[in-house]
């Protein structure tokens, strides 16, 4: 019998098996997780409204979830151990007296933990839990663009958030992002996200990707930029060597950490 998993970690896991095999059933998921039916129905219902999947006698089928969106608590539990070997990796890439642009993600944050405490730097994120990360370090300068809060990720987002942002340019902007793709590009669940984030793009001069291997190759609701935007892939070791050379072929830098 399978190993109890959180809330969390039993959906991701559901959502898996429905990318692998297209259907899951109630009774198989109740025994392989330790929890009732009625817990698993919960569940299926709760990605369905995420449009993960379809309800189906017994079970669900597959639905392509594009378009889900996780809080940023649900998202600080996914892949944690992945995130956080590449946030100590992206962070060997800052250099004293850096101006660095970083966004919202959960991956990011663990860059943000990583930082040098005595290194002098500049960062511009539109990203409250960020900022209140960086609060106490005497020798970081934060910058926020202001914009209107969107709750899910903590960040701040919209056209006056956009404006605020084009009176700053850095030398190196550290992005996560739900999906990258080489012919789609990058991509996230929000527009409004995802605009912010093409507007980072171009007021960066070098732009570094934190991304787990899960995101590779998958796409996302709305389209941030093209793949040639990016200039390195900071990621785990469970991207294969088929990406790695496809990706090197389009001309973007992979870090595996």
């Amino acid at each position: 019998m399978a190993k109890k998993k959180s809330t969390v970690e039993r959906r991701m896991a559901i959502i898996t098996e429905l990318e692998q095999s297209g259907k899951v059933n109630v009774s198989d998921l109740s025994k392989n997780y330790d929890v009732s039916e009625v817990t698993i129905r919960n569940d299926l219902g709760q990605l369905e409204k995420k449009n993960v999947l379809i309800r189906a006698r017994g079970g669900a089928i597959k639905v392509d979830p594009v378009g889900i969106d996780y809080n940023i608590s649900e998202k600080n539990k996914i892949n944690i151990k992945a995130k956080k070997a590449i946030g100590l990796r992206a962070a060997g890439f800052v250099n004293e007296g850096d101006t660095i642009m970083v966004d919202s993600g959960t991956t990011v944050m663990e860059l943000v933990k990583n930082l040098n405490e005595r290194m002098d730097l500049t960062v511009i994120t539109n990203a409250l839990n960020i900022a209140n990360q960086l609060v106490k370090n005497n020798n970081i300068n934060v910058i926020i663009p202001g914009g209107f809060l969107r709750k899910k990720s903590f960040s701040l987002i919209g056209t006056p958030a956009e404006k605020s942002l084009r009176y700053y340019f850095c030398d190196k902007l550290f992005l996560g992002v739900d999906g990258l793709d080489i012919d789609y590009g990058l991509s996230t669940p929000n527009i409004e996200e995802a605009h912010f984030n093409s507007a980072m793009i171009e007021m960066s001069n070098q732009v570094f990707v934190l991304a787990d291997s899960s995101k590779i190759f998958k796409r996302s609701l709305a389209f941030i930029c093209d793949i040639s935007k990016i200039n390195v892939l900071v990621t785990d070791s469970g991207i294969t060597k088929d990406q790695v050379a496809a990706l090197e072929n389009a001309g973007v830098e992979v870090v595996v950490c």
